[in-house]
Formats: structure tokens, C-alpha cells, sequence
């Protein structure tokens, strides 16, 4: 069925081209074949009209156009001919290979051989001369050629098409590993924002709280120290990291990451910082005399044993809080206990990194890790944080 879409601008030219060249041909008397006695010189612009109409619907119904222009140079056959109208019609078969669907384009390669050789073969069987072979070879040339010509630029395209397709999925898996990358920095940068300075800042707001409400000079001033100190040391903090993602990392040197060396330093600070709380803080290494693990099990500790102090201080109630370290065969395990609160403490946005983000280090290693509420000696309620990581980077628990 012929479509009513507008026809392309190239279409339009040829279809001029071919009407007007068949014409010139027509004034000038220059036919394909001999005088035709019953037949006038003027019909042979009967298929020359309907091939050049034809060549405006080439691109928007080629299957429909060569089955019409084949009609049209048959007839052609039975006038004295036009040039014109030859041409046209191996552009028709051209076109209808190049633009027509899969199928047609599969199948009109080998109609027009099977065609070509069918032809030759006849004429060949009732002229009985080696000469009958040029017929063969015009009609190859009309239909067969322009069909396989058809075929290479139509598998060209389509190649050129396919290319493109990969590279834009490639661009586009390029962007999404892009993504996913700056999730995973912006979410490594808040877990250890979290980590370094949710610390210091409980440790402000427990000493401020203290000062606030005991209206004793020597208290008040013990505060006011911790909360120096926590100050400079979470504004130090805050510059290194501030620094890191100003210049990438690259003109700064590396800081040196917490290590499980450093956890006594670590208990001390907060047995300061908690004293005003009631809570007393103690440290049980059971590992022994051990080497230092891989770096990143070590930070991964660290920051387990930092958070589990933070939410102590600001959650638990009045007693001990215990950290244990112990190793059994290719298993560190981290454990920080404490007694369980029961006072209302306003919940700032943002509660609950703390515990997202232990759970992300321990995931990365292929640990484990258990936080909540348990029993322990004489009913005591407590907060248990409890992980178990491999001692080496990577490994997982077998």
C-alpha cells in the first residue's frame, strides 16, 4: 500500500531527473528498440510517467513500487523503449532491498537470480545461440545487479546502526558505573565524617550539659577543658577531611589510620569525657602478643569500638562500659557492652549512621556483626555491639 508521507527531498530529484532525461531521449529520438508497427512513439511515455511517479514513494513503500514498476517495464517492452525507464526501475530494486522490510530484503536477491537464470536458460533453449546469453546478462544487469548492491549497503547500514547502539550503551554503562562510584565515595566520606566527629561532638555535648547544670567553678572548668580539647581535635579533623576533598588527596600527605594500638588511648579519652555520666570505662585485650593485621581490619575495629563509646555516652545508663578484643583462628572479634538506658535523648536528624555504618565496614570485610539489646549476669540489661571480621582484608567467614 503506497503511503501519503511527504516524499524525501532526494526523491523528488531523482523522479525529475529520470522524467526529464526520458523525455530529452524521447524528443530526440533515441529508443532501446526497433519501431514498433501497431504501437506509436509516444506510448513509451506511459511507463516513463508511472517509473518516475514511482520514485517518489521508493523510501516510503519500496515492496509496493517494484511491484508496480516491474508491471510498468514490461509493458515498456511492447513500445519502442526508453533508457530512462531501465534506469529507474534498477533503482526501484535498489530501493526496495535497501528500505523494504527484513524478509523482502532477504528474498529479492534470490527472485532475481532464480529470474536471471531462468531467462537465460530459455532464450538460450529457443534462439539456440550463444548470443541469447546477452540477454541473461541485461537482465542480471536490471535486476539482480541493483538487488545484491542493494544487499551491501543495507548490511553496511545496518552495521554502522549497531556500532552506534553499542557505543551509546557503553556510554551509558560508562555513567552508570560513574554513579554508582560517587554514591560509594559520598557514602565512604559520611561514614567516616560520622566516624571521626560524631565522637567529639557527643563528648561537647555530654561536658556542656554538665557545665550547664552544676553550678560548681571546678566542675564547670574540668568541663570546659574536655570540651577544648574535643573541639580541636574535631576541628582538625574537619580541616584534614575538608582538605581531602578540596584537593582530591593529591597534594596532601596520607593521615595515618587508626590502629588497634590505638583503642587505650581511645577508652582513656571517653572514661574522661564519661565520668560526668556515672559511666567507667574498661578495656580487655585477650589476643595476646599478636602482630598487626591488615590495615583496613584494623580501621574497620577502631571505628566499631569509637561509634559503640559515642552511643554509650549519649544512650547508656550509669555503670561500666566494657571493650573486649579477642582473636580465634582467622576471626577478630570485637565486642562493646553497656548498660542499657532508659532516658529520653532527643533524636537529631540523621540518627541511626552510626550503626548503618558499622554494618557497611563489617559487610565490606565479610564479617559479622549483632547490635542490641541482651542479658547479661544478674539480669542486667545491656546494649551488646558484638563483630567477628577476618583478619584478612577480603576474606570471608567459611
Amino acid at each position: 500500500m503506497i503511503s501519503l508521507a511527504r516524499p524525501h527531498r532526494h526523491d523528488v530529484l531523482l523522479a525529475a531527473l529520470g522524467l526529464f532525461g526520458g523525455l530529452v531521449l524521447w524528443a530526440l529520438g533515441l529508443y532501446i528498440q526497433g519501431e514498433r508497427t501497431f504501437v506509436a512513439p509516444w506510448v513509451s511515455l506511459l511507463p516513463l510517467a508511472v517509473v518516475s511517479g514511482l520514485e517518489l514513494v521508493r523510501r516510503t513503500a519500496p515492496q509496493t513500487a517494484l511491484v508496480i514498476g516491474t508491471l510498468a517495464l514490461v509493458a515498456d517492452q511492447f513500445t519502442v523503449g526508453n533508457l530512462a525507464t531501465v534506469l529507474m526501475f534498477t533503482d526501484l530494486m535498489y530501493a526496495a532491498v535497501l528500505y523494504g522490510t527484513p524478509s523482502a530484503a532477504r528474498r529479492i536477491p534470490v527472485t532475481t537470480f532464480l529470474i536471471t537464470v531462468g531467462i537465460t536458460i530459455g532464450f538460450l533453449a529457443w534462439f539456440r545461440n550463444p548470443q541469447a546469453l546477452l540477454i541473461g546478462l541485461v537482465t542480471a544487469m536490471v535486476s539482480f545487479l541493483p538487488a545484491i548492491t542493494g544487499v551491501s549497503v543495507r548490511n553496511h547500514r545496518d552495521a554502522a546502526e549497531a556500532a552506534r547502539l553499542r557505543a551509546d550503551q557503553t556510554a551509558l554503562l560508562a555513567e552508570m558505573d560513574r554513579t554508582q562510584a560517587v554514591t560509594a565515595e559520598r557514602t565512604r566520606m559520611a561514614r567516616e565524617l560520622h566516624d571521626m566527629v560524631a565522637n567529639h561532638l557527643s563528648a561537647i555535648a555530654i561536658h556542656s550539659t554538665a557545665a550547664l547544670s552544676i553550678d560548681d567553678p571546678d566542675t564547670s572548668r574540668d568541663a570546659l577543658g574536655v570540651i577544648r580539647e574535643n573541639s580541636v581535635d574535631g576541628l582538625a579533623e574537619m580541616r584534614r577531611l575538608i582538605g581531602l576533598l578540596r584537593t582530591g588527596g593529591g597534594a596532601l600527605e596520607p593521615a595515618a589510620s587508626p590502629t588497634l594500638a590505638s583503642l587505650d588511648a581511645l577508652v582513656e579519652q571517653t572514661r574522661t569525657s564519661a565520668a560526668p555520666s556515672g559511666l567507667s570505662c574498661a578495656f580487655e585485650d585477650t589476643r595476646g602478643e599478636r602482630g598487626p593485621l591488615a590495615a583496613p581490619v584494623e580501621l574497620a575495629a577502631y571505628r566499631i569500638v569509637q561509634e559503640s563509646l559515642t552511643n554509650a555516652l549519649k544512650h547508656a545508663a550509669p555503670g561500666p562500659v566494657t571493650v573486649r578484643l579477642g582473636q580465634s583462628g582467622q576471626l577478630l572479634t570485637v565486642e562493646v557492652s553497656s548498660v542499657l538506658g532508659d532516658r529520653p535523648v532527643p533524636r537529631a536528624p540523621g540518627s541511626g549512621a552510626g550503626l548503618v555504618g558499622m554494618r557497611e565496614r563489617v559487610a565490606l570485610l565479610g564479617g559479622t556483626i549483632e547490635a542490641g539489646p541482651s542479658s547479661a549476669a544478674g539480669g542486667t540489661k545491656i546494649w551488646r555491639v558484638r563483630a567477628e571480621l577476618p583478619v584478612e582484608e577480603g576474606a570471608s567467614r567459611t
